[in-house]
């Protein structure tokens, strides 16, 4: 299946998940999966949450910023991934000038 995210309407979110600032994505959401293509303006973040019933995978394609994840806290700049498997807690922040721009799969876990 060819998903053509240029082509879903871009949605804004004000503090996503209890976040700062407005993310704005293109998302495709299924039973399954969610995919989503995001961008956080310097400053902005995706509050803190913990997956309960699937993981996220976020691939950084241009900016800088971090992950929280559980205690941790990790560095994230073009090309890096950051995963967080189920039962886990992260968050994303823009800490960098420039907008922080991302790739996102939430697969659902099947209990």
């Amino acid at each position: 299946m060819l998903l053509s995210l240029n082509s879903i309407p871009e949605t804004v979110i004000p503090g996503f998940k209890g976040g700062t600032g407005r993310t704005r994505a293109r998302i495709y959401a299924d039973e399954s999966n969610k995919i989503m293509h995001g961008l956080l303006p310097p400053g902005a973040s995706i509050g803190a949450h913990v997956h309960e019933t699937s993981s996220e995978i976020i691939w950084i394609l241009s900016g800088t910023g971090k992950a929280l994840c559980d205690d941790t806290e990790e560095l994230l700049g073009p090309s890096s991934c950051h995963y967080c498997p189920m039962g886990h807690r992260h968050s994303l922040i823009n800490c960098g000038s420039e907008d922080l721009v991302f790739f996102a799969v939430v697969p659902e876990h099947r209990l």
